[in-house]
């Protein structure tokens, strides 16, 4: 099961990832959690592990990267924007490379690359590089892959959502994540793909407003504010702890994984 995990900038989705990470282990799942985010540092610290090679630097890099998506166009085809693959095989965990996973028990961690260096250039490459990955990569019965975004949306226009299972937008209660979630959604359904939310830091007020200008059915879980999550995050401490709403997520996934796997 693949579950992608998107909101804007703040909103909470690497902290919601990694509740949702260590709640899995708890329940015997290996996770792989895949950090596509090229602007935030702070995921590995969250999950308690030291940030691996990222895989981009570990293919060459962002130049070479850029070379090889450049070759894999076709030329010469009836579709011009047709393009092969960048891997020719499959991945799963165990195929990832060593020193591009950080591992602590069955949580492991992998990056696919982050901006480091003024006038760089753009993201382009290590999108296109977190989608073929995640569209190449097979899992176990036991495995669960979650897929932590940038903020925004412009990862669905880079088309990473179309090798997931699950679509998870966080949302906090501001008018900017309810205006992002209509855009979301219909920008998912044109993948065919519904999307889920998770309100995180509200109160029960918050909720009720929030729930009605969503669609309807399509709250999965409902986070509270939580002062031992923030005063964590504030110190680059490992989330450990449980908070109210996290149950009904991981059921949610579960009840979809167990239905992947009947069909």
């Amino acid at each position: 099961m693949k579950i992608l995990i998107m909101g804007k900038g703040g909103s909470g989705k690497s902290t919601v990832a990694t509740l949702l990470a260590q709640d899995l282990l708890d329940k015997g799942y290996r996770v792989l959690v895949i950090d596509t985010d090229e602007s935030n540092y702070g995921l590995a610290a969250q999950l308690g592990v030291e940030p691996p090679v990222e895989l981009m630097d570990h293919l060459g890099g962002k130049k070479a990267l850029g070379e090889k998506m450049r070759a894999a166009f076709s030329k010469g085809d009836k579709e011009p924007f047709k393009k092969r693959s960048l891997f020719e095989e499959s991945w799963g965990i165990d195929q990832v490379p060593t020193e591009c996973i950080s591992s602590k028990g069955a949580l492991h961690l992998m990056q696919i690359g982050k901006v480091r260096h003024f006038g760089e250039g753009c993201a382009c490459p290590m999108g296109g590089l977190s989608r073929e990955f995640i569209e190449r990569l097979r899992l176990g019965p036991k495995d669960i892959a979650i897929i932590d975004t940038e903020a925004g949306v412009e990862h669905l226009g880079r088309g990473v959502e179309k090798g997931v299972d699950i679509i998870l937008a966080v949302l906090d209660p501001s008018y900017e994540s309810l205006l992002l979630s209509g855009k979301m959604t219909e920008m998912a359904r044109e993948a065919g793909k519904t999307v889920n939310f998770i309100l995180n830091k509200v109160d029960d007020g918050d909720a009720e407003l929030m729930k009605e200008k969503l669609p309807k059915g399509h709250v999965v879980a409902v986070f509270p504010w939580n002062r031992d999550v923030e005063r964590k995050g504030l110190n680059g401490e490992p989330l450990t702890s449980s908070v109210p709403g996290l149950s009904d997520l991981t059921d949610f996934v579960l009840n979809e994984t167990n239905a992947k796997v009947r069909q």
